[in-house]
């Protein structure tokens, strides 16, 4: 049990699924209790079920929506009776190549990843000023970075792009406050992130993310992500870690 994470509330965006719930799960094995965002009520219920509903909430909220943050939050804090941190991982990806990008594909992606992004820090940090070590995480990408993760994602790697820029600044805004602010950067990992992708658009970038290169990393599970993001969060008061990218390492031939 690591004692700088027990007892301790967060809530995670996204924490119904993929990188959210190992997330999630791992704060839960090491002590904590979390809150979890999501739009989907169903998802939500199925993973506080798996997670133990004394240590997990369920919260509705669409992270687009400031409005709906700043309400799930208030409701976390009241409910746990504290507040220890948050991470930021909601996210939603649409591949398509540059010219078909469309309209309405592209103005979600920026909601999600990084208004989103924005508005969770602005509920969270009221709650957190004043708190025991409190910290924010900021979910980014290795796609906003490397170009072997997968073809035709401009826009959502340009999203976590912003995210990472976005806690640079924050990290020094919210310094007088003693609120830690780390960005993770995770490669790939075998989750459902592909599961509501259209077809003929993943297809396409399959084909060009082959044309790349033989070669893929592989290796990484979602834990692996969770394990990153506690290890973070159990940095003592006045160290945060900066930037920390997490990675698959092992070669294989792509399928």
């Amino acid at each position: 049990m690591n004692t700088k994470i027990e007892g301790r509330v967060y809530v995670v965006t996204g924490g119904s699924k993929g990188f959210g719930f190992a997330i999630a799960n791992c704060l839960v094995q090491l002590g904590a209790r979390v809150a979890l965002l999501s739009r989907s009520a169903t998802l939500l219920e199925q993973a506080v079920d798996m997670l133990g509903r004394e240590n997990a909430r369920a919260l509705v909220a669409d992270v687009s929506s400031r409005e709906d943050l700043c309400a799930a939050f208030a409701e976390a804090k009241e409910h746990y009776g504290r507040l220890d941190g948050l991470i930021n991982n909601a996210g939603v990806a649409r591949p398509n190549k540059v010219e078909n990008l469309v309209e309405e594909e592209v103005i979600t992606q920026v909601t999600t990843n990084y208004l989103g992004t924005v508005f969770a820090c602005q509920a969270a940090i009221p709650l957190l000023r004043g708190g025991d070590n409190p910290r924010i995480i900021n979910i980014s990408s290795a796609s906003a970075h490397h170009y072997d993760e997968f073809s035709h994602l401009s826009i959502y790697a340009s999203t976590k792009a912003a995210v990472e820029r976005f806690s640079r600044d924050l990290a020094v805004e919210l310094q007088p406050d003693g609120i830690g602010v780390t960005c993770i950067r995770p490669g790939g990992a075998d989750t459902d992130f592909a599961a509501d992708w259209d077809p003929e658009a993943l297809m396409a970038g399959f084909e060009a993310w082959r044309e790349q290169g033989t070669y893929m990393a592989t290796g990484m599970e979602p834990a692996q992500v969770g394990d990153a993001v506690a290890y973070a969060l159990a940095q003592p008061p006045g160290v945060a870690v900066d930037l920390l990218e997490i990675r698959p390492n092992q070669r294989a031939a792509k399928p």
